[in-house]
């Protein structure tokens, strides 16, 4: 565990949270949600650790706030959607793909929550540096479902999700019908977030299993 500076090719410097073996050839970019590199991502980047591979969890609110680190309360939730109203989608695909440099891995994955599940998926489409994308409740992949991905994807959507509607993952699932897409019954928005209390420990532990498996898969 430990902190890394990456450098995007608009030249901006970011940090990230990096844990795992220094020499593995596998990697992952781990996305947040609009809440920073909080305590939920920072676990997430280990639990992949854990699993063998080299991690980075860029800070993608650092053009707007160094540093940020949000609970899930109103004030957190309404700060973190200003400081990503700041950052255009095109800085985003800059730090993602510096993040993914960094690790300097032979193959690379990117997974995202939530703001970074929509991210994820710019990953796959709009950028040539992943061979495996997994998102989670993300909810602009909807607006952007005709975009190509240039590598295989795993989509993971609750049921009861109050901001994705069921008619926008049907519409997911019709534009990409060779994308593994599931959705967990009785399972809300941010259910793989142990700190929420939308968390639904059942669907998280598939949710995870499912990745891990994705990954294993396609990360060579």
């Amino acid at each position: 565990m430990g902190t890394a500076t990456i450098t995007t090719a608009d030249n901006f410097s970011l940090t990230g949270y990096t844990a795992g073996p220094e020499n593995a050839t596998k990697g992952i970019v781990v996305v947040q949600e609009i809440f920073g590199v909080n305590k939920h991502i920072r676990d997430m980047a280990d639990a992949y650790a854990a699993a063998g591979y080299k991690v980075i969890a860029p800070a993608m609110f650092d053009r707007a706030q160094r540093g940020a680190d949000l609970g899930y309360g109103p004030d957190d939730r309404k700060a973190g959607m200003e400081m990503r109203g700041k950052i255009s989608e095109e800085q985003n695909i800059h730090d993602i793909v510096a993040a993914a440099k960094a690790l300097g891995t032979k193959s690379t994955g990117i997974v995202g929550f939530c703001f970074g599940g929509s991210i994820a998926w710019f990953g796959a489409t709009r950028t040539h540096e992943f061979q495996a994308a997994s998102c989670w409740y993300g909810g602009g992949i909807a607006k952007a479902k005709d975009e190509k991905p240039n590598c295989p994807v795993q989509m993971h959507f609750g049921e009861t999700d109050g901001s994705i509607p069921v008619t926008d993952i049907d519409a997911i699932k019709a534009a990409q019908p060779s994308a593994e897409i599931y959705v967990y019954k009785n399972a809300g928005h941010g259910f793989g977030c142990a700190d929420r209390d939308s968390f639904n420990k059942e669907a998280y532990e598939t949710a995870q299993k499912r990745t891990l498996e994705f990954f294993a898969k396609y990360l060579k």
